[in-house]
């Protein structure tokens, strides 16, 4: 792998793993473009999400901070809630890892999986959709209920061109979440599946630094972490300010784009 290469993917990692566009359905159209197979690289693969989870935990340091704080304190308060809820959100993905994740990754290597790309991206275009349009009243607070709901939409999301952010954000929406609340709250119940991923993939396959080189692994972590932190920032101010109907536009697009390629 060229280091070109790896700044790239590294960029259309970061960027795409907070956007509700699909970090997994653009790093394999990324991947058909500079002819990298991405999902073959554990090692570059690891490092990309350590990139992501950092970037995360760099941007919502505040809350996760006052979490802490909260959790190591005497009774029951708002912070052990919310964390239980944290809990609660990561059951249904926690279910899918175990029992789908080699059929998830078989499909990755599918010849058609351009198509399911671009099928997942239109889907995630309707969600934006009907949470853009949407105009249900705005709790401030999350409940255990609309937690494991949107856990749910981040199970579904496993597949590779549906946005994990944007169905989780679209999903939390469309409960009749405030929309601050949401975003925080879908940044924050990705960590823990995505650290539990990576340290299972590193368990399982080991690292293999010099069949990519430091020089590209470095340069892709470091990408990754500085447009992350970049794109955790911007979406945060765009789920506020509900703009989310410009990415559904966006996902339509590209998802066409990609059903297309597969056959011309």
């Amino acid at each position: 792998m060229e280091t070109l290469e790896a700044i790239v993917l590294g960029a259309v990692q970061g960027l795409t793993e907070f956007l509700p566009v699909s970090s997994s359905g653009h790093l394999q159209l990324a991947k058909e473009l500079l002819g990298v197979e991405i999902e073959e690289n554990l090692t570059f693969d690891v490092t990309l999400h350590a990139a992501t989870v950092l970037s995360t935990i760099v941007v919502l340091w505040g809350e996760i901070c006052a979490l802490l704080r909260g959790l190591f304190s005497r009774g029951m308060n708002a912070e052990k809630s919310y964390i239980l809820k944290l809990i609660v959100s990561m059951i249904p993905i926690g279910i899918v890892g175990f029992v789908l994740q080699d059929e998830i990754d078989a499909l990755l290597g599918s010849e058609y999986i351009m198509v399911v790309v671009g099928a997942m991206l239109l889907l995630t275009a309707v969600l934006l959709s009907f949470a853009y349009y949407a105009r249900p009243r705005q709790r401030a607070t999350i409940g255990y209920r609309d937690a494991l709901v949107i856990g749910v939409g981040q199970a579904v999301a496993s597949m590779p061109g549906l946005s994990r952010s944007g169905t989780t954000i679209a999903t939390g929406l469309l409960l009749g979440n405030e929309k601050a609340a949401v975003a925080t709250f879908s940044f924050l119940m990705v960590l823990a599946p995505i650290l539990g991923k990576t340290l299972l993939d590193v368990v399982d396959g080991g690292m293999a630094i010099s069949s990519i080189g430091i020089v590209p692994l470095v340069a892709g972590f470091v990408t990754a972490f500085v447009v992350g932190c970049l794109a955790c920032r911007f979406m945060i101010g765009i789920v506020k300010r509900g703009k989310l109907i410009w990415f559904a536009l966006y996902c339509a697009v590209v998802g066409v784009v990609a059903i297309c390629s597969n056959f011309f």
